[in-house]
């Protein structure tokens, strides 16, 4: 009796330490995420209410600053163009993305050099990277516009024109997540089973239907995740809109990062950039709630 009542604390002690040394492993990275990431979002969202230029003491403000972003025009084109920002690259980037994956998905000669030279823009800062293009549309010796004066078109302004200024963006961030995106795909194509397709085969599918009916609805994890960080990612975009336009020709360009920015920084109206991240993060939750709620069904198979 005595044995057994001392090999039962001996198991019970064994059981907490199997139960707490996970937790261990997992405990600095918590602490990080707890002093970097959520306290400021906490101490953001508090100074939200508050009018504050960053070095004085923070006035109470009540919900004023969130009133008065309904009534900025600024922010109200920020947002309108994160909005067409968003659609611009990140539907294009997945369908794009998915096709080039697909191509070095199959026996092609020479393959692991595509795939090389797609993925190479990702390992190039996103600084370099829009430092080259806003040299590459500088009107009217740019490359681009050499190209397009070569073939008897007019050269444009780009970063300078207001309405070309966005797209100008937005093909860049194309041409730097493109391999990104193929890569995510690639990895998902490879979890397929090939016994699946054989099946397939053997039912008389053809290469559209294995396609339509076993490679897209099997690539729905894949897409879900392409899908959701390919929105965060463009909702906080802000390097390539500050080298290349500074969020202009007048507001063109702005995107909300940069309207936060500007207040933040140019301004001092760190309250009012406060509430103006709030909106942001609460948007951000918003679209990924809803794409988890509408495309995050688990696959079989």
């Amino acid at each position: 009796m005595a044995t057994q009542s001392m090999a039962l604390p001996r198991a019970r002690r064994r059981v907490r330490q199997r139960d707490i040394v996970p937790y261990l492993f997992i405990l600095p990275n918590l602490l990080l995420f707890m002093v970097f990431v959520f306290g400021p979002m906490l101490f953001s969202f508090g100074m939200s209410f508050t009018r504050w230029d960053g070095l004085g003491t923070p006035e109470p403000n009540g919900v004023r600053n969130y009133l008065n972003l309904l009534r900025d025009d600024l922010f109200m084109t920020s947002v309108r163009n994160t909005v067409v920002y968003s659609l611009g690259t990140v539907l294009p980037l997945l369908a794009f993305s998915l096709g080039l994956a697909l191509v070095l998905d199959s026996p092609l000669r020479g393959r692991t050099f595509f795939r090389a030279m797609i993925y190479l823009p990702v390992v190039i800062s996103w600084v370099a990277g829009a430092l080259v293009w806003r040299l590459m549309f500088i009107h009217p010796d740019g490359i681009i516009n050499s190209f397009l004066t070569d073939f008897g078109l007019p050269a444009q302004l780009w970063t300078s024109d207001p309405v070309l200024a966005l797209p100008a963006i937005v093909f860049m961030s194309l041409w730097k997540n493109l391999g990104f995106y193929t890569v995510i795909f690639l990895a998902g194509l490879q979890t397929i089973p090939i016994t699946v397709y054989e099946a397939g085969k053997i039912d008389g599918a053809n290469r559209w239907q294995l396609f339509w009916s076993i490679t897209l609805p099997l690539l729905r994890p894949t897409t879900l995740f392409a899908l959701v960080i390919g929105i965060i990612g463009s909702f906080e975009v802000f390097v390539p809109v500050y080298l290349m336009t500074n969020g202009g020709p007048g507001y063109s360009s702005m995107v909300m990062v940069m309207a936060i920015y500007r207040a933040a920084f140019q301004q001092y109206q760190m309250g009012y950039a406060s509430a103006m991240a709030v909106i942001l993060f609460l948007a951000i939750f918003a679209i990924s709630w809803l794409q988890f709620k509408f495309f995050g069904r688990e696959v079989e198979y």
